[in-house]
């Protein structure tokens, strides 16, 4: 990037937003040299950043240039994790299969591109390598070498910590962005000089933009989550099950899931109308981090139905045979949405640029999206909306 003069700005970049989306731009435009500052309305990560599994999911993923991001963010998860000292607290999918619709579904995927690495274990392998989560109607599971998985509600303030040690990047919290008009950022707590800026507002649309974001008809989805006791055994990685394939696109818009959704419908439609799918983590304690249900709308009740829970916890049990343990946490999230788009980058200025995951899967995506946004913010480029 060309040189900063001090008269410009005291920053080269500014990021607004400290979730998982605002720290990999930081870390992007700080790779790059750039002298950096996030400003955190919050005083702490605290919105779908770390509410969610820290599950950095490749297998499943949108076929293309997104299961592409999502490979190369898990590569830079685990060089980030490794420099910062982030625990990967296990690695690799197993995806439970219960019907043939399913079976034939993971075989079609396996002949695409993005089955590379992964592999179809029938029954009699499934219960002989992993009896613990063998469900009696289990035909066998699709399992995936390619995830990680970090605990997001401690990896993200080491992130953030890291990178003001290890990289000089300067943290605001607490200070709200009013306005970003590079070279001045205007906050709550004053003036920053910035030469450019990165807008990441989660699931806030009208705190800055509101005018750029209104034409992509953004609403918002609540999730349901639970932490649940050790169940006395390991995980041998993430584990989904059946729901998941009409869920995650790599898999849904196969052909071949169409007789699978029609199966679901006829058994599983309550699952199916409150948005649950299964995903099961395991964290350093043994606990077990287990949803989600999902729920849109404009302004999500905060107020998340107890049928939710019942039927994650319902899938659990069909999905592994695994007697759910005892609940010890629950809680919700919300995160951005938008019909028939996963991802948005616009530029309402030449310095500017606005970014949202709206697939629920910023920490999948977000540090190979981060690459590209500030590539080409840095380097002069202009992006129309994506």
């Amino acid at each position: 990037m060309a040189g900063r003069s001090a008269s410009d700005a005291d920053y080269d970049v500014a990021v607004v937003g400290a979730g998982i989306v605002g720290l990999a731009h930081a870390y992007a435009a700080a790779r790059r040299g750039a002298r950096v500052v996030v400003v955190e309305r919050d005083l702490a990560a605290n919105g779908a950043s770390i509410r969610n599994f820290g599950f950095v999911t490749v297998s499943g993923q949108a076929r293309g240039e997104f299961w592409g991001l999502a490979r190369r963010t898990r590569d830079i998860w685990a060089e980030v994790a490794a420099a910062a000292g982030v625990a990967i607290e296990h690695r690799g999918l197993l995806l439970t299969l219960r019907r043939p619709e399913s079976v034939a579904l993971a075989e079609a995927f396996l002949a695409t591109e993005m089955g590379e690495g992964c592999e179809l274990l029938d029954a009699p392998a499934l219960r002989r390598l992993h009896p613990r989560i063998a469900a009696q109607e289990s035909l066998g599971a699709l399992v995936s070498q390619h995830e990680l998985r970090v605990e997001s509600r401690t990896a993200l303030p080491r992130l953030a910590s890291w990178l003001a040690a290890a990289h000089g990047v300067d943290f605001r919290f607490g200070v709200a962005a009013l306005a970003v008009e590079p070279p001045v950022i205007s906050t709550s707590r004053g003036p920053i000089r910035a030469r450019r800026a990165v807008v990441c507002p989660g699931d806030d649309f009208a705190s800055l933009y509101p005018e750029r974001l209104a034409p992509f008809a953004l609403t918002r989805c609540r999730l349901s989550m639970l932490r649940l006791a050790d169940p006395g055994f390991r995980l041998p990685g993430g584990v989904m099950s059946d729901l998941g394939l009409v869920r995650y696109a790599g898999y849904a818009a196969l052909p071949e899931a169409e007789a699978l959704r029609r199966r679901l419908e006829a058994e599983q439609l309550r699952h199916l109308q409150n948005g649950v799918h299964l995903i099961a983590v395991q964290s350093a304690d043994g606990t077990l981090v287990v949803g989600d249900s999902h729920h849109y709308g404009e302004a999500p009740s905060p107020f998340a139905p107890a049928e939710a829970e019942a039927l994650i916890l319902d899938e659990l049990r069909l999905a592994t045979g695994l007697a759910p343990p005892p609940v010890v946490e629950r809680w919700t999230g919300t995160y951005a949405v938008a019909d028939g788009r996963t991802l948005l980058v616009d530029a309402p200025s030449e310095d500017v640029r606005l970014v949202l995951v709206t697939a629920g899967c910023g920490a999948s995506i977000g540090f190979a999206l981060a690459e590209a946004v500030v590539g080409a913010l840095l380097d002069g480029g202009t992006e129309a909306a994506c």
